[in-house]
């Protein structure tokens, strides 16, 4: 279950935030609507280099979006609609609203796909971006509040504030590079089959794919 566990003796908020792509879905959105739109392998190699940390986040983004130019919203749709839930996320996120967390998704995705997935778990808060559609079809340009580099820093930060929370008490989930600036912010980090430079700011590491290998750090930490 987890490979490693450096949680520090503090009492808890209830908010827990959470990454989408690899995190509570099993697949990557944007790969996926790259093989839908017959362009996946290079994408693949730059949402790669992205989640490794080896080039801009912002940059990585939009050169992948640029390459869906000409999709069918149609197909979009239905690619996105077809992506599974992570084993364990339904099980995990109503365990933690049980207890009475705040949930949170914040993900570099696009609301045609983390729209779905918060209607799914029932979640309170979804940070993500935005595809330009026009006449029925993607035109490879993203906005949105989350297309920055500290984009996912600054949701958490907003959220915290308005539940009147600090994010050094709150717990965050993620697997990739773009999750560095929460994991240094956070009270508990866990890393969900992380890419190795997520590992070093990693409170708890999870290598088995089932989130509900998290709900044991959860019921351990002492929570306010």
């Amino acid at each position: 279950m987890n490979s490693s566990n450096n949680i520090s003796k503090r009492t808890y908020s209830k908010l827990i935030v959470f990454d989408m792509d690899s995190t509570l879905i099993d697949a990557e959105s944007i790969d996926e609507l790259a093989r839908a739109a017959g362009v996946v392998d290079k994408v693949s190699v730059v949402t790669e280099k992205a989640m490794n940390g080896e080039i801009d986040y912002n940059q990585a983004l939009k050169e992948r979006v640029a390459l869906l130019k000409g999709l069918k919203l149609e197909k979009a749709m239905e690619t996105m609609n077809s992506m599974p839930l992570m084993p364990g996320a339904e099980e995990l996120v109503k365990h933690v609203k049980s207890l009475g967390f705040k949930t949170a998704i914040l993900s570099g995705g696009f609301t045609l796909s983390t729209d779905r997935i918060a209607k799914l778990l029932d979640m309170d808060y979804v940070f993500s971006n935005i595809l330009e559609i026009e006449d029925g079809y993607l035109t490879g340009r993203v906005s949105g509040p989350m297309t920055e580099n500290h984009s996912k820093e600054k949701a958490f930060e907003q959220i915290a504030k308005e539940n009147g929370l600090k994010p050094e008490n709150c717990i965050v989930v993620g697997d990739g590079a773009n999750d560095i600036c929460i994991f240094k912010i956070a009270g508990c980090a866990i890393a969900f089959n992380p890419k190795p430079i997520l590992r070093q700011y990693a409170d708890a590491v999870i290598t088995q794919k089932h989130l509900r290998d998290i709900i044991p750090i959860i019921d351990s930490l002492d929570l306010e």
